[in-house]
This record gives C-alpha cells, structure tokens and sequence, in this order.
C-alpha cells in the first residue's frame, strides 16, 4: 500500500520504540518522513535505515525554545505536513511519598507541554486534512501504583486531543490518541528501576495483560497509521486503546 505517497510526516521521538516503528511504517507507505529525537548518534542511526528520503532533526520534546526551533527549520525546508505522530515522551515510576517537584516537571514538560506547544507551533505548516495522533497510555486509566505523575500527564493529553480536534476542525485538522498497553520499548529501561525491580515489575504487568504478552512496537504503529490515513477521516478526537485486553477485559 502507498497509502502516504508524496505525503510529509513528523515524528517527534522517532529515533527508537514505538516511534521508530512508525516512522518505519510511514516511510514503507510512501512518506517523507522528519523524525526528532535527542540523541544524535540514535538519530543518524535512524536516518541511515529509513533511507535517503528521510530527514533527522535533534529536539527536545520538553523545550519550548526547541519546539519553536523545530517548525522553523521545517519552514526553511519548505515541508508542510500532513501527519503528525506526538510521540516523545518521558516514563518514570515512583511512589507518591517519592514524588518530588523535579520528576514532576520532567514529566510533564516532556508529556504535556511540549507537545502542547510543539503542535502549537507547527500549525502554520499544516495542510488542510492532516491527522495528528498523540502517544497516549493506559497507564490514564487504571491507576497502576507508583504512575502518579506519569498516568496524569497521560490523561492530559487524552484531554487535549478532544478539546484541540474541536478547535481544529474548522482548518480540517483531526487529533486522535492511541494508548498503548504494556509494549516491548527501550522506555521500559528508564523508568528508573533497578533491574531487579525491572523485572518483578514487567512480569507482574505481563500476569494481567489478557494476552498474556507485552505488544510490539510494530502492533501500535499500524494504529497510527490507520489513524493517519485518509480512511479514518471519520474518526475525530477518540482514543483508540491498543493494550492485548489489560484495561478492557
């Protein structure tokens, strides 16, 4: 399927994980695709196999100063955009006891504010019809102990995607969230556990996925792409949930 040929897709987050696999998937339809990411070896690693046709950029999903860096280097490129994938984000567990205002601030920049402004700033170089789609997680809804922060931030931008497609819409501009279930991602290594806890965390999680197993990555790109994709232009400020059944069974 050439579902994105000739179309420009960003990818924030785009160097590993789930954003990896979707620039993948994007580039394999035909796509342009921009990725960021703060790792410049990890970017141009990236960039080498998804081929000539795609372009690297280092940001830093919590800086708003990056953001704005961002679209004005896509500006200078003349690329306008016809999907975007919000997908940087920061994970980190702790108690609530444990919870100090600087893991609070990390989170929510990464997971909030930057991608609020992020796509505040991109507006101008939207085409009409682009589908944006939010990294959510259900980490919003289930109430995991030690999430805290994390699973805040999360209910957040599920909130955002309803009140931004309304305010978008009239520009022709859809915003959807996938949010992903337990998913085998580098992310799982910096969630500040040592590898011990690591362990005992990911095999209780696996114990109430009904599946029985982590997603892959691969399975949550095929939901942005379907959310990106000119066959859903009738879905519109929804959550798609994509967790093997854990917050749904």
């Amino acid at each position: 399927m050439n579902r994105f040929n000739q179309k420009t897709v960003l990818v924030t987050g785009g160097s590993s994980g789930i954003g990896l696999a979707a620039a993948r998937a994007f580039a394999a339809e035909g796509a342009r695709v921009v990725i960021t990411g703060r790792d410049a070896a990890a970017l141009e690693q990236a960039r080498s196999e998804l081929g000539a046709n795609a372009i690297t950029l280092r940001s830093d999903a919590g800086s708003l100063a990056d953001a704005k860096a961002l679209a004005a280097s896509l500006a200078e490129r003349n690329l306008l955009l016809d999907a975007i994938f919000l997908n940087a984000g920061a994970a980190k567990f702790a108690a609530f006891p444990d919870v100090d205002e600087t893991l609070w601030d990390q989170i929510f920049d990464t997971n909030v504010k930057g991608p609020y402004f992020q796509l505040q700033a991109l507006l101008p170089l939207l085409n009409s019809g682009a589908a944006i789609v939010i990294n959510g997680s259900i980490n919003a809804r289930i109430g995991m102990p030690n999430t805290s922060v994390y699973a805040a931030s999360k209910a957040a931008v599920i909130s955002l995607a309803k009140t931004l497609s309304a305010e978008l819409l009239p520009r022709g501009v859809r915003v959807n969230v996938v949010s992903p279930g337990p998913v085998t991602t580098p992310i799982y290594g910096k969630l500040g556990l040592d590898a011990t806890a690591l362990q005992a965390t990911a095999a209780h999680i696996q114990s109430q996925i009904p599946l029985g197993r982590f997603g892959t990555a691969e399975e949550i790109a095929a939901t942005v792409l379907h959310l990106s994709a000119p066959e859903s232009a009738y879905i519109v400020g929804t959550e798609i949930i994509a967790d093997g059944g854990m917050s749904q069974l």
